[in-house]
């Protein structure tokens, strides 16, 4: 008979493994909740060990944000093919796929949490959201983005955010639907800033020019129409 022997890790191996531990009790509670105790357990380790690598729990949840920011960042990496409107839909998609699997964790990183405050937690959520950002302006084929636009898309990654934590307090709305509405609300960010401004109004017509009437933005206008009622003795176009 033979006795396993536990293979024995090296530091950079035992690191990343705490921090996936960690990243993964995060995910399910606040990691105001979450002890060293606790991850040092289901890492399989001593308290001890674990501050050998880790000094606290804040430079532990500060590595864990560090994975997740980057793997929140990555969802929002898309292929410029086919209407911009379906390739939203697959971000936004990913993007609740994200909030779905690490609920209390983007909450507590959003709202407040141990590591919440510091720069380098702020610094994180920046790239976050610059990432997104600038995947954004990518789609929209635009280097040197105008001041309108910029407040478009930076809103619009604002409100993302938003609607997912307000989503994550009792998933009152279907998630599908969602994910679908913030694709509205960003065609309708830009219809609004397209009224305002010629060059806005041509990167509108330009993406509408490119989506089907099947698609999301197509069923915008549908719902828009079918609210409209029609004016006695004319016909709306």
């Amino acid at each position: 008979m033979t006795t396993g022997v536990r293979r024995r890790m090296g530091v950079e191996e035992r690191k990343q493994q705490l921090i996936g531990v960690a990243l993964e009790l995060f995910s399910h509670r606040s990691p105001d909740e979450v002890s060293i105790d606790e991850i040092a357990a289901a890492a399989g380790i001593s308290r001890p060990l674990v501050y050998h690598y880790f000094p606290g729990k804040q430079s532990l949840y500060e590595a864990a944000l560090r994975r997740a920011a980057d793997e929140l960042a990555a969802r929002f990496l898309e292929p410029p093919q086919g209407p911009l409107g379906a390739r939203l839909l697959r971000v936004m998609g990913r993007f609740f796929d994200f909030v779905d699997d690490h609920g209390p964790g983007f909450a507590a990183l959003m709202r407040g949490g141990p590591a919440v405050g510091s720069s380098t937690t702020n610094a994180m959520i920046d790239e976050v959201r610059q990432a997104a950002y600038e995947q954004i302006l990518a789609h929209l084929e635009v280097d040197s983005p105008s001041a309108r636009l910029e407040l478009v898309v930076r809103s619009w990654v604002s409100l993302a955010e938003t609607t997912a934590l307000l989503w994550l307090d009792g998933r009152r709305v279907p998630r599908a639907e969602l994910e679908l509405q913030l694709v509205h609300d960003f065609a309708a960010l830009a219809a609004v800033s397209a009224a305002y401004d010629t060059e806005m109004a041509g990167i509108l017509v330009r993406i509408i020019a490119d989506e089907p009437a099947d698609g999301p933005f197509g069923e915008l206008v549908g719902r828009l129409v079918a609210l409209v009622p029609e004016i006695p003795g004319q016909r709306l176009a």
